[in-house]
């Protein structure tokens, strides 16, 4: 026999439960967004007059705004820490996620700022990290959503969820970052085609890259802008884009493997943004592997969102994750 505590403070709601053996025994909330912590230990309380063997501490994790969140976290970490017990944590937006019945939908909650917490399910799986967004951006996606007041997040489904995430999920990104470390960008030229090419065939070998020949005709086009990242003097990535109406086309984001999470990628992403933003253009669209776990967070904490699927863009059974950022 398995008794397990989930508690859940990732919303306007105070959330808690006891399960015994994947079976709900009793489970408890409170709605107010200030009263977390008043109201958590009065409701566990109440849990442990049913039943005061806990095998087990599940807590929702977020994302959140601070002050609730942490008090879920903090109580649940000391309850599990007082009688040595494990604990693990949980996204709050997968326990709401997994109360739907729909293969394509969008969970939303309240990240005040007029903005919203949310994440994209498709055929039962999160597809993207959780992020932040305004509201009006998330009600612009196609998806169905299911927003914070429609349902919340589960006690009894958070016990059933196999994740173990020991941090808290804080998806508002800082206003900057510092530029990459003996990096220097600028705009790509035709005395940069041979090492691009050839990196281009490392990084994409066995995925169909572009030849020479395509990136010369890509320099070439009025429409296009190009850039390089240099350190020591030798280019260790590029990135590009294009107009096409009233949106500009992320075309690539390319890094030198062995220089990857050293704040490249975002810094190309920035600029490129940048560069959009002059062009007065609407929106910025670009497309990703579904899959792509070191692509997908960068693009989503700089605003970009779900917009569609392509089936097989990167060959037989690799799709593509259509997102967009609105400029305007």
């Amino acid at each position: 026999m398995s008794n397990v505590l989930a508690i859940d403070t990732a919303t306007t709601r105070t959330t808690v439960a006891l399960i015994r053996d994947g079976e709900l025994l009793m489970a408890l909330h409170h709605d107010d967004p200030i009263a977390h912590g008043e109201v958590l230990p009065r409701l566990v309380a109440q849990l442990l007059e049913i039943e005061n063997v806990i095998d087990e501490v599940v807590i929702g994790m977020g994302p959140g705004p601070f002050t609730g969140l942490r008090v879920g976290i903090v109580f649940g970490q000391s309850f599990a820490f007082a009688r040595n017990i494990p604990w693990r944590g949980v996204c709050s937006l997968d326990s709401m996620a997994a109360q739907i019945e729909s293969n394509d939908f969008i969970v939303a909650t309240d990240a005040r700022r007029k903005e919203f917490f949310w994440a994209h399910y498709l055929n039962g799986e999160r597809i993207n990290e959780p992020q932040v967004a305004l509201t009006q951006v998330v009600e612009r996606l196609t998806s169905p959503i299911y927003k914070e007041g429609d349902l919340y997040p589960s006690a009894q489904f958070m016990s059933r969820l196999k994740g173990d995430i020991r941090e808290p999920i804080y998806v508002r990104r800082p206003d900057a970052y510092p530029t990459p470390k003996g990096v220097t960008f600028r705009a790509m030229n035709a005395m940069d085609l041979i090492v691009v090419s050839s990196l281009e065939k490392v990084v994409y070998a066995g995925e169909d890259p572009w030849s020479m020949a395509q990136f010369k005709e890509e320099l070439a086009s009025a429409d296009r802008y190009y850039l390089v990242a240099e350190k020591a003097g030798v280019v260790v990535g590029y990135c590009g884009v294009m107009i096409a109406g009233d949106v500009a086309d992320i075309l690539t984001i390319t890094v030198d493997p062995a220089l990857r999470r050293q704040g490249i990628g975002r810094e190309f992403l920035k600029r490129l943004i940048d560069w959009a933003r002059n062009k007065k253009v609407e929106a910025m669209m670009l497309e990703v592997r579904v899959g792509n776990d070191a692509a997908q967070p960068l693009y989503t904490s700089n605003g970009f969102y779900p917009l569609t699927t392509r089936k097989d863009y990167y060959g037989p059974g690799l799709t593509a994750l259509v997102m967009r950022k609105e400029l305007r």
